[in-house]
C-alpha cells in the first residue's frame, strides 16, 4: 500500500485528507484553475463561478487567476516590498532591516541585537520573534525557517504573485507598540484604491487568545466576522494617524481592483507590514456568508480585465 493510500485510511476528516496530500505535492499537476475549483467546493459546499462571480471569496479566485501583473511579485516579497512602498510613501515608514540570508546557517547571530524578528519573505508562516537572543532556541528557530524555505507557498493556495519570489531569510528590527500584545495589525481592505474597512489582529501568536475584528473607517465595529477567530470585547482606541493610514492604503492601493494594505502604529508613527492580494487565500471563512457577497459587491474588475 502507497503511503498516500495509508494516510487516507488513517485520516478521516476530508478537509485534512486533501491539506495533507496537497502538502506532499499531490495536486501539483493540478491545473491553478482545476486546484482551485476543487478546494473552493471543498471549503464552502458549492461550485466556484468563475463565469459571474459574486462573492468575495469568489472575485479574489477570478483575481488569481486572471489579473497577474509582474509587480505583483515584488509586492508580496517582504524584502522588496519594502523597497517598492519606500519610492512611494517614504523610508521612515519602512521598518528597519538587519540582514537577508538565503541560508540559515549563514546568519551572524553575533551582529543581531539582542532583540530581533526573523522571517521568510515568500510565505507567512516562517516566523520567529526573539524578544531575549540569549534563550532563544536557535535549533528550534532553525527547523522551522528551513521547513518554511523548502516549503513552495504559491501550491497551497496558487497565489501567482508569490509563484516566483526568492526564499530568503530577513531579520528586522524588532517592534512594539502600547497595545501590550506584540503588535496590534491595522488591515485596509482597499477596493479600486478606495479605503472600504479594516481589521483589527491582536496577538495573532497564541490563536487561544488573538482577537480579530472587522471595524469601519468611522472607527465602529463593522458587522463582519471570521469564524476562525474570537471578536475583540471592546474597539481599541482609534489610532492617533488613523486619518494618514487611510492615506497611506489609499496610495499604495491605487490601480489595483483589490488589495489589502497592512501598517502598524508604533510611538505615533505609521509603519508598513505587507501587502496582500488575496485574504484567506480567497477562502475568507465569514460568519455569516452572507457578508461574503455583501463584500464581492464592493469589487470591481477593470473593463481591460473583463476583456
Amino acid at each position: 500500500m502507497s503511503k498516500i493510500n495509508k494516510l487516507w485510511k488513517l485520516v478521516t476528516n476530508r478537509k485534512y485528507r486533501i491539506r495533507i496530500l496537497g502538502n506532499l505535492g499531490f495536486y501539483n499537476h493540478l491545473s491553478d484553475e482545476e486546484y482551485l475549483k476543487k478546494w473552493f467546493e471543498l471549503k464552502f459546499g458549492k461550485e466556484l463561478d468563475l463565469k459571474n462571480p459574486k462573492s468575495f471569496n469568489e472575485k479574489i479566485q477570478w483575481l488569481k487567476l486572471y489579473d497577474r501583473k509582474p509587480i505583483y511579485t515584488t509586492m508580496v516579497d517582504k524584502h522588496d516590498a519594502k523597497i517598492y512602498v519606500a519610492e512611494r510613501i517614504g523610508e521612515e515608514h519602512i521598518i528597519p532591516t538587519l540582514g537577508v540570508w538565503k541560508n540559515f546557517d549563514d546568519i551572524d547571530f553575533d551582529m543581531l541585537p539582542d532583540q530581533f524578528v526573523l522571517k521568510c519573505t515568500h510565505d507567512s508562516g516562517g516566523l520567529v520573534i526573539v524578544r531575549d537572543k540569549s534563550k532563544l532556541d536557535k535549533s528550534k528557530a532553525k527547523r522551522k525557517i528551513e521547513k518554511s524555505l523548502k516549503t513552495k507557498y504559491f501550491y497551497q493556495g496558487r497565489e501567482w504573485p508569490y509563484k516566483d519570489v526568492k526564499p530568503r531569510i530577513l531579520a528586522e528590527q524588532y517592534m512594539e507598540d502600547d497595545s501590550g500584545n506584540g503588535l496590534r495589525d491595522y488591515k485596509f481592505y482597499c477596493f479600486n484604491g478606495e479605503p472600504k474597512f479594516l481589521y483589527i489582529s491582536e496577538g495573532l501568536e497564541d490563536h487561544s487568545t488573538a482577537r480579530i475584528s472587522f471595524v469601519t473607517c468611522d472607527w465602529q465595529f463593522a458587522p463582519y466576522e471570521r469564524s476562525d477567530f474570537r471578536p475583540f470585547d471592546k474597539l481599541p482606541p482609534k489610532p492617533k494617524r488613523f486619518d494618514e493610514m487611510l492615506d497611506i492604503a489609499s496610495r499604495l492601493s491605487n490601480g489595483v481592483d483589490f488589495l489589502r494594505v497592512d501598517l502598524y502604529e508604533i510611538n505615533g508613527k505609521v509603519y508598513f507590514s505587507e501587502l496582500t492580494f488575496s485574504p484567506c487565500g480567497g477562502f475568507m471563512p465569514f460568519k455569516d456568508m452572507r457578508h461574503d457577497i455583501e463584500i464581492g459587491d464592493m469589487l470591481h474588475f477593470s473593463e481591460k480585465e473583463k476583456q
